[in-house]
């Protein structure tokens, strides 16, 4: 059953619904050398495989720009039990050795990515690390999770108080906590039972020694998509994660779907009561890897559509346009073919630029995006350029961007930014600065404009998204389509975690 909370925000009941949107102070940081938006992680399980562990950590490997910071794989054999391996770092330098899958044996598998956003952010410890493990009396189960739970606050007290010792910061153990007080007695039940009481976004993949299982909460904020694998079956936050291990897409996983998947085959099954969706839809924007499908569509086609729009939105006589890479190629690809001005690479991206490259010294901080970007000088010179990008977050990068532009002879930069102003933080599994970091919090679009020092400035409008994304008639106000929270301030499900940290909400229009 839904909570009140819920029930508040349902979109069966607009006239009722606060435009909730809270003012945050206390959310983590980007990293010094980024200003980018930041998923919180990726997930994936194989059922029915041999070595289904090597399948989960090629599956990782194509969901790593969801996560970069940790990942975890467990497993299940008949005859050695469950074996999990959780560390810091890629997956390609932890995952990928013969002897690490040696020791992660059997058919089924679980794994997951990680970039924090709950819990001890920029302090994680291997505890912090999903899937996460649970010893229940009718066997074991591991889980992994995709999105934030907005009440996972309220739920660890009231679980302390009845005696749960925690092991982690994250908000994800809450779901293991309450899965162990039901007092259902199946695995599938008892999770069916914990995620009753979660708030927020969760797409789920967890597993027993039998079963592979997959939840998306009733909105279907985050998403999961369902493929088969030779004989078996694969479950993934993203479908190019399905090519590399030559799966074939099935379908998505309806938003309040369970997915329980054993030897007998598929059962599908409807716990929640049925929403309206609201898929997030940054997943569009940036989220989401350009060779996946979201909704039968090509991702890469609704940005090379959001490019369109934003041509006929925001037109401009210049010579070339070039994207930010690598995020903004796409739309900056079709806002060329819409206006009829020159595509051309005038940034070049260090593809061997490492997180960690060198100890982030105040000097290195100044010259950060140089190390990741650089101008295409010949290219560039005197040229009236027309700078795509995805979004502008703090705006820090945007104006080193501006001024490398300058630097090698830029006659004019404009900007054109192919999504809204970023102007309210993601509760539901998204890394945001605070809400005052955010340069459309506190700016309007021509303060922005002065204050990155450009010619000019303009946004994809959030109807023109929309038009890009497939609804032709633009946003339903009343209802709207998808999550745009961090856009129009309008929260589907009330972040009530951070309501009682005193929060304040955004009054309704």
């Amino acid at each position: 059953m839904p909570t009140d909370s819920e029930h508040a925000l349902s979109c069966q009941t607009p006239s009722s619904r606060p435009a909730a949107a809270a003012v945050q102070k206390d959310l983590p940081q980007l990293p010094w050398d980024d200003d980018k938006l930041k998923e919180e992680c990726g997930i994936f399980g194989v059922f029915g495989v041999t070595d289904a562990a090597s399948f989960v950590a090629l599956g990782l490997h194509a969901l790593q720009h969801r996560g970069q910071e940790a990942g975890g794989i467990v497993c299940h054999d008949p005859e050695h039990g469950f074996n999990s391996t959780r560390r810091f770092g890629l997956v390609r330098d932890n995952f990928t050795s013969q002897s690490v899958i040696d020791g992660l044996p059997g058919p089924i598998s679980i794994g997951h990515v990680r970039y924090s956003t709950a819990g001890s952010k920029g302090a994680t410890q291997i505890r912090d690390v999903q899937p996460f493990f649970g010893e229940f009396a009718m066997g074991g189960a591991a889980i992994a999770h995709n999105g934030n739970i907005t009440n996972a606050d309220a739920l660890r007290r009231e679980l302390i108080e009845r005696g749960s010792i925690f092991q982690s910061n994250s908000d994800s153990e809450c779901i293991i906590h309450l899965m162990a007080r039901s007092l259902q007695k199946g695995i599938p039940e008892r999770m069916e039972d914990a995620l009753r009481r979660v708030e927020g976004a969760f797409s789920v993949v967890a597993m027993t020694d039998t079963q592979l299982i997959g939840v998306r909460d009733p909105l279907g904020v985050r998403p999961l998509v369902l493929g088969k694998v030779a004989d078996g079956w694969a479950l993934s936050s993203e479908t190019c994660a399905l090519d590399i291990i030559g799966a074939e897409f099935v379908r998505e996983i309806e938003p309040g779907e369970m997915v329980v998947i054993t030897e007998k085959g598929l059962e599908s099954r409807f716990p929640f009561r049925r929403k309206s969706p609201r898929f997030c839809i940054f997943e569009h924007v940036y989220f989401s890897r350009p060779d996946s499908l979201i909704g039968g569509r090509s991702v890469y086609e609704t940005r090379r559509q959001i490019g369109v729009e934003l041509a006929r939105e925001a037109p401009m006589d210049a010579d070339l346009v070039c994207p930010v890479p690598d995020s903004g190629t796409p739309a900056a690809i079709g806002y060329s073919q819409e206006s009829g001005i020159p595509y051309a690479m005038g940034i070049i991206r260090n593809q061997y630029m490492g997180r960690t490259f060198i100890e982030p010294t105040e000097q290195i901080r100044n010259m950060g995006v140089r190390l990741k970007l650089n101008v295409n000088r010949a290219l560039i010179q005197g040229k009236r350029v027309i700078l795509v990008d995805d979004s502008v977050v703090r705006g820090t990068t945007s104006r080193k961007i501006k001024e490398m532009i300058l630097d090698a002879g830029a006659a004019e930069v404009h900007f054109r930014i192919a999504s809204p102003p970023t102007a309210w933080p993601c509760f539901y599994g998204v890394d945001t600065p605070n809400r005052e970091k955010l340069l459309a919090a506190t700016m309007s679009e021509d303060e922005m404009r002065d204050h990155l020092g450009v010619d000019s400035l303009k946004f994809i409008s959030l109807d023109g998204l929309y038009r890009a994304v497939g609804a032709v008639e633009g946003r339903n106000d009343k209802c709207p389509q998808y999550c745009d929270a961090c856009f129009s301030g309008e929260y589907p499900v009330a972040p009530s975690d951070m309501i009682e940290k005193g929060f304040e909400l955004k009054a309704a229009e």
